[in-house]
């Protein structure tokens, strides 16, 4: 039990990396870039979305029993988001003052917290598996949740949220990993028989990120600026970096 908590705190921890955003003198550069960084952090959750298809297909075995949970995580946030009140934010009264955004930061926050139910679940696996895999698979799962927190610091940003409050939004729904590792380590069977509707419904819910919010918020920033090359070349090395990430550090197995 020891193993697996440390393991999850471990990647919890990853939900701060967006610290590193403001790092020193990197702060106002990535203030005054948050637009571009949209766009980037849109190339990375869109790989990530991609990826959990793939998870389903090789879990399920085909993307007929995952694609209805798909489904269902889309509809479920749109749904949703129709009745349930937005966060009230506002920006730091000393950052550089730019326009309202009509980025969602539940949306994001929501989707993340369902992806990391599931990341508990793997991880309990892996190490019911072998020390070496759970060890291997708490590795690959860190690199991939850096990138991502990342990204996901630079859009709850964007939305509004200031630099500290967006680090700690990040940690608590990070924490939801909590819920897959001890609700696995007790009933590992049965919360492994949830694995392909978590993937599924954390799918259907970054694909209306990216396609609903991230996208649309990038394509009305360049379009305002006339910087359509430039959030372009953002969007493609997130998704580039991600890819790289994915083909290297894949998520272990079962």
């Amino acid at each position: 039990m020891l193993e697996v908590l440390a393991a999850s705190l471990l990647v919890m921890l990853a939900s701060l990396s967006g610290k590193l955003a403001t790092w020193r003198h990197a702060g106002p550069l990535v203030e005054r870039n948050l637009h571009f960084l949209v766009s980037f952090a849109a190339g990375v959750l869109l790989v990530i979305t991609y990826n959990l298809g793939q998870e389903i297909v090789d879990h399920a075995g085909s993307l007929t029993y995952g694609f209805p949970w798909i489904v269902a995580g889309a509809l479920a946030i749109v749904v949703a988001f129709r009745y349930l009140p937005t966060f009230h934010h506002h920006h730091d009264a000393d950052t550089h003052d730019h326009s309202h955004s009509h980025l969602d930061a539940n949306r994001i926050l929501l989707s993340d917290g369902i992806h990391n139910i599931g990341d508990g679940v793997v991880i309990v696996a892996s190490f019911a598996a072998s020390p070496l895999l759970g060890i291997a698979s708490t590795i690959s799962i860190l690199i991939h949740e850096t990138l991502q927190e990342i990204s996901e610091f630079f859009v709850l940003r964007e939305a509004g949220l200031s630099a500290r409050m967006a680090l700690v939004y990040n940690f608590l729904v990070s924490s939801t990993i909590l819920i897959g590792t001890i609700g696995a380590y007790f009933l590992l069977e049965r919360f492994e028989a949830f694995e392909v509707p978590l993937l599924g419904l954390a799918a259907g819910s970054y694909l209306i990120v990216v396609f609903h919010d991230l996208i649309p918020h990038s394509l009305n920033k360049a379009k305002e600026k006339g910087h359509y090359v430039r959030h372009a070349v953002f969007f493609v090395v997130g998704a580039a970096l991600m890819t790289l990430v994915v083909a290297f550090l894949p998520h272990m197995e079962i």
